[in-house]
């Protein structure tokens, strides 16, 4: 059974860090595209920020130059620092993964970041 966890999320104020953390379960991290989505309210979910098989990486605009996403291999987790924390960034954030082939998909429970003026 798949599961990814998410921790990391909090209150936190405009110009602050956070950083964030998918653990994942029956997966290897490293086999799959891991990536993180956020959700503001009463808006749509989207993309923030991806690890690919080749350890590329890939960001949203919104988000280049303040947020980096990792893998950690040995611990079997997937990050996301975040930096220059914005009223903006304040969203549920989600953890995915995607399979070599696209077929097997999951996403965590979400963490909440709140980022006040």
């Amino acid at each position: 059974q798949v599961q990814l966890v998410e921790s990391g999320g909090g209150p936190v104020q405009a110009g602050g860090s956070l950083r964030l953390s998918c653990a994942a379960s029956g997966i290897i991290v490293s086999f799959n595209t891991m990536a993180w989505y956020r959700q503001a309210p009463g808006k749509q979910r989207e993309f923030v920020a991806r690890v690919n098989r080749d350890g590329s990486t890939n960001v949203a605009d919104s988000v280049q130059g303040r947020f980096i996403i990792s893998n950690d291999n040995n611990q079997n987790t997937v990050n996301l620092q975040m930096n220059s924390l914005e009223p903006e960034d304040t969203a549920v954030y989600y953890c995915h993964s995607s399979s070599y082939d696209s077929l097997r998909n999951y996403w965590g429970q979400g963490t909440q970041v709140t980022v006040s003026p």
